[in-house]
Parts: structure tokens; C-alpha cells; sequence
């Protein structure tokens, strides 16, 4: 199933861990009912799948387990106990707001194989097209891919390039990707638009973030992904309420990652 260009502009919207918890150790509630807000508040414009982190996050508020094997492991266990809980939080917040959630687990495997690629871009439209609002995850149960390396990033960049969104839009807990001098010193200051990944690759100050796995150098792999296939990454940090809708609105101050699509394509 083809999407049409002509409908809703389409956003890839990754929301990391440290967003979803507000940077604390349980998830909040309140962040992903003013997710839902905004994308009511925009549902008229565009269309949204979201990629989501948090299981692991969601788990560690329930139980602890014993670490009878290796670390990774146990974090597999601990996402396979909580994404159906996030998945629960989702689904109750969002409907309290008359939205409609479902789910949607990968792995980097899947965007490997063509019949697999064409199985998510088909059922992924027509639930965007029934008005649901798919939110997916990793495998993590089978895969370790983004618990190792990623914090989801890569995995919403494979997403946006397969998908063919207009935007993909990375929720983190900072105002965008900020010069390396700027935080040395300690001033941030934010990189507000580039189009050079190298030059942006090198004012990455190395550093992972609480809960994620990521840190901003995920966030640059992702925004390459995403500018080969000609979409614009936005970094932008979710901490701050109505976060996406200020930032459509040109209202607050975040890193826009310019696509370079050639010249021949612009109209396509």
C-alpha cells in the first residue's frame, strides 16, 4: 500500500527514556498525556507514529531481578515485563483524549528482508489510515541491538526512511545538540540549524544519557540515516510541555538536521 504525498504530513516522532520518566526513575504520566495533547492539537496537519523507549524504565518500577546471567539479559527480561505496561499507559492516556494506540514491536532484522519491509509499511498505513496511532518498540526479548547502542534512535531513523516521513522528530532532555565549547564552559549553546552531519559530528561532546542508552552521537547516526532518504531531523527537548507544537511553531530552540534531497527530487 503507497502512501500519497498529497495527505497528512508524516512525523516519525522517538521518544527516549530520560523524556518519558521527566529524568526521574518512574514514567510520567503526565509527560505522555501532553504527548497526546499536542498530537490532538495537531491531528489536522499531520500524522504520527511514534517510536518509544521506556520498557526497560516502566520494569525497574515493578520488580528486581536476580542476575543470574549477563546484564543484557536481564534487561531483555526487564523489557519483556515492561512494554506491556507502557503499552497500558499509552493506551489509557491517550484514549482518556479520544485517541486511538496500538503496537507495533521490530527488529533491525526486519528491515532487512523486502517482504518484511513491505509488511510494516502496509500495516502501518492502514492503521495510520484507521486513525490509530502506532507506537513501536524493539524487539527487545530477541534483539539487543538499541538496549547496547541506541535508545531507539536508529531504529525511528529506519523507521522514517522506510515509512517515507516528512519529518522525523527526536524527543531528548536537552535543548537540540549543543556546541562543544558551549558546554565545556558550560553555557549550551544550541546548534539551531545545520545540514553538514560532519561538522555536527564534531561538537558531540561524548557522554550517555540516565536512563537511555544513547547520548547525542546515536541521535547524529540517526539524523544520517534519516537525511539519505531526504528527511529533515529535529532534536528537541521533551522535558518542556507542548514541546513539538512550539517547535512547529518556531517557539522555542531546538537543532534542525537539514535533508540534502538533490535538486531532480525537491518536487517529488
Amino acid at each position: 500500500m503507497a502512501r500519497d504525498k498529497l495527505d497528512k504530513k508524516r512525523i516519525i516522532l522517538k521518544i527516549g527514556s530520560n523524556t518519558l520518566t521527566k529524568e526521574t526513575n518512574q514514567i510520567s504520566r503526565g509527560k505522555i498525556e501532553d504527548i497526546g495533547r499536542q498530537i490532538l492539537a495537531l491531528q489536522d496537519q499531520y500524522e504520527f507514529v511514534i517510536v518509544s523507549s521506556g520498557a526497560i524504565a516502566v520494569a525497574k518500577q515493578f520488580v528486581h531481578l536476580e542476575t543470574n546471567g549477563k546484564e543484557i539479559t536481564v534487561k531483555q527480561a526487564l523489557a519483556s515485563i515492561g512494554q506491556p505496561h507502557l503499552m497500558r499507559i499509552f493506551q489509557e492516556s491517550f484514549r482518556d483524549l479520544g485517541l486511538l494506540t496500538s503496537q507495533c514491536l521490530l527488529s533491525y532484522s526486519d528491515f532487512e528482508r523486502t517482504q518484511s519491509k513491505k509488511n510494516i509499511v502496509n500495516t502501518i498505513n492502514v492503521l495510520v489510515a484507521n486513525n490509530y496511532i502506532p507506537i513501536i518498540n524493539e524487539n527487545d526479548t530477541v534483539a539487543t541491538d538499541e538496549i547496547q547502542f541506541g535508545d531507539n534512535d536508529k531504529l525511528a531513523a529506519l523507521t522514517a526512511s522506510l515509512l517515507e516521513a516528512d519529518l522525523l522528530v527526536i524527543a531528548t532532555n536537552t535543548n537540540g545538540i549543543c556546541t562543544a565549547e558551549s558546554v565545556n564552559n558550560q553555557t549550551f549553546e544550541t546548534i539551531v540549524e545545520v545540514d553538514d552531519i560532519e561538522q555536527l559530528e564534531s561538537e558531540i561532546v561524548t557522554s550517555i544519557s540516565t536512563h537511555g542508552t544513547g547520548g547525542m552521537r546515536s541521535k547524529i547516526e540517526a539524523a544520517r540515516i534519516a537525511q539519505k532518504s531526504g528527511i529533515e531531523t529535529w532534536i528537541i527537548n521533551g522535558l518542556k510541555d507542548d514541546f513539538l507544537v512550539d517547535a512547529i511553531q518556531d517557539k522555542n530552540i531546538f537543532t534542525k538536521i537539514k535533508n540534502q534531497v538533490p535538486s531532480s527530487l525537491e518536487e517529488g
